[in-house]
Formats: C-alpha cells, sequence, structure tokens
C-alpha cells in the first residue's frame, strides 16, 4: 500500500525535523507522538478513517476542533493537557506551511485555533522546616539511604526538574570552587547552577563512596540504580515519595497532602523569593525562558501573605450601623447632593 502524504510528512517530522533541524529533546517528540497516536484513535473510533487512510486534506479545521473536544469531554483530560495536545499540532502545522505552501489556507485556519483559557493554579510548596525533616528521613546509615539524601538534597539544592536530575553525569558536577552543576533542561538547554558547600561536601563523599570519582566513571549516571543504571523520572519519584510518606506519619501537621518532585522545584523558588532573592536570579536558576513565567511565584508569594494577614486578622469594624445612616432623609441629601 502506497503511503499517504500525511504519513510521509509526520515522519519527516518527528524523525528528522524535530531532533534535527529543530533540536528538540526525546520527551518532547515523545509527548508530540503520543498527540499524533491520539489523533489516529480519534479518527478510526470517530470518523472512521484508518491510520493507513488518512490524508492531510481530511485534516481541517472542523476536525482538529472536534479531536480537541472528544479528548476534553469523552477522554475526560484537562483543560491544561488539551493546550499540550494543541501546541503540537499547531507545531506540525507550521513546519507543513514549509513544504505545502499551495494549502495555507488550511493550515492557517487550523494555526488561528486558539488554546482554551487555564484557571491559574496555585503554586504549591513546602515550607523550610518542611523541607528539614524531610531531608532528616533517609537512613545515613545505610548506602541506599546515603544516595537518596544526596539525590533529594540536590533535587532542593538546585531547584532542578526530575528530567534533568535523572539526566545529571558525573561530568556535570564542579566540586571546586565555587561548586556547580551542569543541568540539560527542555529543548537540551544547558545551564550552570551554582551549589551551596555542604551539597558539595555531600556530594563528594558520595562519589567516593561509590567510586564515581575514577576517571572511566567521568560519564556515568550521577544517580543510578540497584542495577547500575540511571535513576528515571518514576524511580525518583518513588523515592520522593517514599520518604515523604515516613515524614508525613511522624508529622503530620508540618507536610502537605502530597508530593511531586516538581513540588520541590517550586519550596526552592519560594524559599529563594521569600529570602530577598530577585526574580532574574530566579528565573536564570529554574532556567525559564521568559521572567513572566517566573513571576508566578510572586504571585503566589502574595497570597501567602494574604492568608498570613487574614490568620492574624483581628476584626476593628463596627457591627452595628452608625446613626447617621438610619436617618433617611440625611442620606437623601447626601445621595442628591452632585445633582
Amino acid at each position: 500500500m502506497k503511503p499517504t502524504d500525511f504519513a510521509y510528512h509526520l515522519t519527516c517530522y518527528l524523525s528528522k525535523y524535530l531532533p534535527g533541524v529543530m533540536g528538540v529533546s526525546s520527551n518532547t517528540i515523545l509527548s508530540y507522538r503520543d498527540t499524533f497516536s491520539l489523533l489516529l484513535k480519534y479518527c478510526s473510533l470517530k470518523k472512521n478513517i484508518p491510520a493507513e487512510k488518512l490524508t492531510l486534506d481530511r485534516l481541517d479545521k472542523t476536525l482538529i476542533e472536534e479531536f480537541l473536544e472528544w479528548l476534553e469531554y469523552e477522554r475526560n483530560c484537562t483543560v491544561s493537557t488539551r493546550n499540550q495536545r494543541l501546541a503540537a499540532l499547531h507545531s506540525f502545522f507550521k513546519y507543513l506551511q514549509l513544504e505545502r505552501p499551495h494549502t495555507l489556507y488550511q493550515l492557517q485556519s487550523i494555526l488561528a485555533i486558539p488554546v482554551k483559557k487555564v484557571q491559574e493554579k496555585i503554586i504549591q510548596y513546602m515550607s523550610l522546616n518542611a523541607i528539614k525533616i524531610l531531608l532528616d528521613m533517609p537512613n545515613k546509615e545505610t548506602k541506599c539511604g546515603r544516595r537518596d539524601l544526596v539525590l533529594l538534597s540536590l533535587i532542593y539544592d538546585s531547584g532542578a526538574r526530575v528530567q534533568e536530575i535523572a539526566d545529571i553525569n558525573v561530568t556535570d558536577v564542579r566540586l571546586a570552587s565555587p561548586a556547580t552543576v551542569t543541568l540539560t533542561g527542555k529543548g537540551n538547554k544547558t545551564r550552570v547552577v551554582p551549589i551551596m558547600e555542604p551539597m558539595a561536601n555531600l556530594i563528594k563523599l558520595y562519589l567516593k563512596e561509590n567510586r564515581l570519582d575514577l576517571p572511566h566513571c567521568s560519564e556515568c549516571p550521577l544517580f543510578r540504580n540497584n542495577a547500575g543504571k540511571k535513576l528515571s523520572r518514576s524511580g525518583i519519584a518513588y523515592i520522593l515519595k517514599k520518604y515523604f510518606y515516613e515524614a508525613k506519619k511522624l508529622f503530620p501537621e508540618n507536610m502537605p497532602e502530597k508530593i511531586s518532585p516538581h513540588m520541590m522545584r517550586h519550596s526552592k523558588a519560594m524559599h529563594l523569593l521569600q529570602s530577598g532573592v530577585e526574580l532574574i536570579h530566579i528565573r536564570d536558576l529554574l532556567g525559564h525562558v521568559s521572567i513572566q513565567t517566573t513571576e508566578v511565584y510572586a504571585r503566589a508569594d502574595s497570597s501567602m501573605k494574604r492568608k498570613a494577614l487574614e490568620t492574624a486578622y483581628e476584626n476593628v469594624v463596627p457591627n452595628e450601623i452608625p446613626e447617621w445612616q438610619k436617618n433617611a432623609d440625611l442620606l437623601e441629601w447626601l445621595q442628591n447632593l452632585g445633582k
């Protein structure tokens, strides 16, 4: 069977254009791939168009909008997920503008589909005391516990994304003063993040204990599982949650309802902000492209201040209506004064 134009262009887009021209990370490519897998599934289930017969001329604005509605209302995806899927589709159709300029009108009508407004979520983060309790949970008498202590400490100290932590190799860590760790983030962009002296000392001891300080280990993953392979994102999340639930049993009043590696990142950002660090420096630490992304922490901090004020609020406003407000004639006179 002859491949369709959709199959041809999608293959070129995912296997050549994104990694070769745009330098997109493998995780982003996998996310985009999942979007098109869902699109093919929708076309097969709802439009009776099998994957091998789907052509570009059938992918019009109406079909894409119906696909997005199917994601949200039948698959119960969140609005954020719907918008992520739309972003993947937009990227593909922007690419097609260069490859198929004779279909610009059709493509631009799809590109004009707007993202759906999302209610801004409140930033969830842990208090400094909760972080201290969490980092006290690993058993420092065991090798595994010492590894986990270094892992959790670096997640917090660097403010890194979980994938960035998973991807750190030994060579990415510089322990000579000033100590730093090189992180590779979204779009394969790298940034150098300073780490504090206590964190550097922990890593130094960890490297020595695990013989990772030897020359031939420079390209080895910094954090490995029992099989000697690098810890996955899910593996890191599992370790974090294990110690979190231990801490929650012992100190329920200090811990939030749930935990995620990203909450550790939020916590670092909030603690820096509360310590007086400027947003531009927090942006650079977190690897945000725009300062507007980082400003969400400033807005969250304002919410925190309001909650603190409401907790300490003491009502001084009189409950009874002042006597002059009971005078209907006076009120009427005041209302007519400017007429």
